[in-house]
């Protein structure tokens, strides 16, 4: 470390540079017209290595696995600008490219370059879900995608802004490609604006240390993650661990897909080789390879919390993933529903860990996001075919662990995001939740119990509607930990004429059709439950039937089987 650097400097600049994109986060949120990044906070921003484009500092109320694929991000966006006259001081440049830059198309990207006199100093980044982008579904989780373009449109990295100056063009192709382009509109210039001001607040903070020390830190910063994550690995037991689970299907062949793990400890770096995982597939639960190195990013950082949130998080460990599988998948295979995949690539990591450690360990948690979409047009005066999308994703339990039982009704563990309120969704669109309850018997049983799922019931008030799901966990439950049982399986049903249907392939299903007054009903996954069940105290047991989380039939199963 740099002699006038520190440990208290150290301190402080690491400290300035997070509320640095944490401004940047809170700027979005606060300007979005999306409610899926107003009030979901899907979004993310960070600062990126000028040479590399590895990561640098993300901001503590971004999606993490957005500022793990951002660095591929990055590095695309320098790569294609590199034959067009490179990065200029002024340019912003935008795509939603999901098989270079990671996640999937609704997530748009930003990239600025930020120069000081003259150099390129470092890259800032900006990822936001936009709500509608074109594609066969509104929403654009189109569960019977076979190829990319019937998810969304495709955007490689161009100049949105170029000399200071928005590209009035490219903003046209993007707003003729949406559903929504006022939507569209505002998230642009929320992400825009939350670029301008990390630019003025990292400046001032040059200004202020100077450029030469702030760069020293954040190379310390790294090297202080690196040190730390091998600490962290040293301190497990040598030895290969194997753990796989499935995906329900791909939403085209009702097959399970199996993502599987072996895990090897040597020392103080880790292997996570995904070999004997499933080809990549017919329907939309394929990822990129830039998705699932952020996935496991973000698993990481679940395991070792204490370690800085940058690229040093990943040196110590080897990735071993071939080409053309379901967690690796070339254009045009689909994509739309990663967060499905990178949910169980977060899974098989937990419990591969559990089996070197399961005090450091989380039982699986509920593992889908249940992407639902309900769109159509006004009918109400003055507003009479006015389109309109309420996309959102809904939460269940999170799974026990050794010190204490999981959380329920949460958000997927790969974000810090939200669950969108139903006052917000019930102001913005023509629907009327008639449930939203806590799901009893959903957690799975054990020393420390799974957090429950939910129960969402929701009933159209416009005459008619379109509906698709995109879920998981239909067959296949969260799995527990250290002896520990598993959650309950996800179930979605509608209404049509008084009757309630399943979908054909369980967790997924596009094209229902609503008509006003009839609903949909989700009810979520709980969390895999940690320890086994006979260890469970008669307290806990008795606290949890008379909060309603266990009912008396359920409860009395599990002492006839302790």
């Amino acid at each position: 470390m740099n002699d006038t650097l520190d440990p208290v400097t150290l301190a402080v600049l690491r400290g300035r540079l997070e509320q640095v994109a944490d401004e940047m986060d809170a700027t979005l949120y606060r300007s979005a017209f999306n409610p899926i990044i107003a009030e979901a906070h899907d979004a993310c921003h960070g600062l990126y290595d000028a040479t590399t484009g590895d990561t640098l500092v993300q901001g503590k109320s971004g999606l993490p696995v957005f500022v793990g694929a951002m660095a591929f991000a990055v590095r695309a966006t320098a790569k294609a600008a590199a034959p067009r006259g490179g990065m200029k001081d002024g340019d912003i440049w935008i795509s939603n490219d999901a098989y270079d830059g990671g996640t999937h198309a609704n997530d748009f990207k930003l990239v600025k370059p930020f120069f000081r006199n003259g150099r390129l100093y470092c890259y800032m980044a900006s990822a936001a879900h936009w709500h509608d982008v074109g594609g066969a579904v509104p929403g654009n989780y189109n569960p019977a995608a076979t190829e990319c373009w019937q998810e969304a449109v495709q955007i490689p990295p161009v100049r949105i802004v170029q000399g200071g100056v928005l590209d009035a063009d490219v903003l046209a192709i993007l707003q003729a490609n949406t559903r929504l382009p006022d939507s569209l509109w505002g998230d642009l210039n929320g992400q825009l604006a939350a670029l301008e001001l990390g630019a003025k607040r990292l400046h001032g903070l040059l200004d202020e240390y100077g450029d030469d020390l702030v760069l020293n830190a954040l190379g310390e910063l790294r090297s202080r993650a690196l040190r730390l994550m091998r600490s962290h690995i040293a301190s497990l037991p040598d030895g290969r661990y194997s753990f796989e689970d499935v995906l329900d299907n791909d939403g085209i062949v009702n097959q399970p897909l199996t993502i599987a793990l072996d895990m090897t400890v040597a020392g103080d770096r880790l292997s996570l080789d995904f070999s004997r995982t499933s080809p990549q597939c017919a329907g939309p639960v394929n990822i990129s390879r830039a998705t699932a190195v952020a996935a496991c990013y973000v698993a990481l950082k679940h395991l070792f919390p204490d370690v800085p949130a940058n690229a040093g998080v990943l040196d110590a460990v080897d990735f071993v993933i071939p080409d053309k599988l379901v967690i690796s998948a070339e254009r045009p295979r689909p994509v739309g529903g990663y967060t499905e995949t990178i949910l169980r690539m977060i899974d098989v990591i937990f419990s591969a860990a559990a089996q070197a450690d399961p005090t450091r360990a989380v039982a699986q948690a509920y593992g889908t996001i249940n992407a639902l979409s309900i769109a159509g047009h006004r009918s109400d005066k003055g507003r009479e075919g006015q389109r309109w999308v309420m996309f959102s994703f809904f939460g269940g339990g999170h799974g026990g662990h050794s010190g204490g039982d999981g959380l329920s009704h949460g958000n997927a563990p790969i974000s810090t995001a939200t669950i969108p309120p139903l006052e917000i969704l019930e102001a913005a669109y023509p629907v009327r939740f008639t449930e939203w309850s806590l799901r009893a018997d959903s957690g799975g049983d054990g020393r420390h119990r799974g957090g429950l799922g939910a129960v969402y019931e929701i009933e159209l008030l416009e005459k008619d509607a379109e509906v698709f799901v995109f879920g998981e966990r239909g067959t296949s439950p969260p799995k527990g930990i250290a002896g520990g049982g598993s959650g309950a399986l996800n179930v979605f049903r509608y209404e049509n004429a008084g009757e309630w249907h399943t979908p054909p392939m369980v967790s997924k299903m596009r094209g229902i059709q609503l008509a006003r007054g009839e609903r949909v009903r989700l009810e979520t996954p709980g969390g895999g439950g940690w320890g086994r069940a006979g260890e469970r105290s008669a307290s806990q047991r008795e606290a949890d039937a008379e909060m309603g989380y266990v009912t008396a039939a359920t409860d009395g199963k599990q002492k006839a089987s302790e």
